[in-house]
């Protein structure tokens, strides 16, 4: 597997930072996903080797966070919160007005590969929601009405 150069200095850098290897697992993971688009065996294997852990080991890290997947996604990742505070303002409505709008189910990615749709637990906006995460980036206070110009923001940017 090949990273890019920035990939390469942010790793090293990373590895300044921590007292032991593994401790940088999570990050690396986050940069090797942002820059493959997901975690294939391939990925995998490579950071296992570079962090002295067995693939076993970084697999069980993946299964364990939702922002994490061996699985390719759209390029939009919407993640809907529906846990308590979200759900009692709204957060159930919003996922299934996203479902009906994209064209998906939870876990699926539209056809042309642009959104990929994800109901999760908590994003942390308890006090602003219903809230999604699009990627890195929160939207909260959401209505229906809101969520679609959440959406059609991002397939302007296509």
């Amino acid at each position: 597997m090949k990273f890019s150069e920035e990939f390469e200095k942010r790793f090293a850098d990373m590895l300044t930072h921590y007292p032991t290897k593994r401790s940088c697992l999570v990050p690396t993971l986050l940069y090797a996903q942002d820059e493959a688009g997901y975690l294939s065996d391939e990925v995998i294997a490579e950071l296992a080797g570079r962090l002295e852990l067995t693939e076993l080991d970084v697999r069980n890290v993946i299964s364990y966070y939702s922002m994490l997947t061996t699985k390719p996604r759209g390029q939009y990742n919407v993640q809907v919160c529906t846990n308590i505070a979200c759900m009692l303002r709204g957060g159930e409505e919003l996922l299934e007005h996203c479902k009906k709008k994209l064209g998906i189910g939870h876990k699926g990615t539209t056809p042309d590969g642009q959104f990929s749709l994800e109901e999760v637990e908590c994003i942390g906006a308890c006090s602003w929601a219903p809230a999604v995460q699009v990627n890195y980036d929160f939207h909260e206070n959401l209505t229906v009405e809101k969520m679609d110009k959440v959406l059609a923001g991002y397939q302007e940017k296509k």
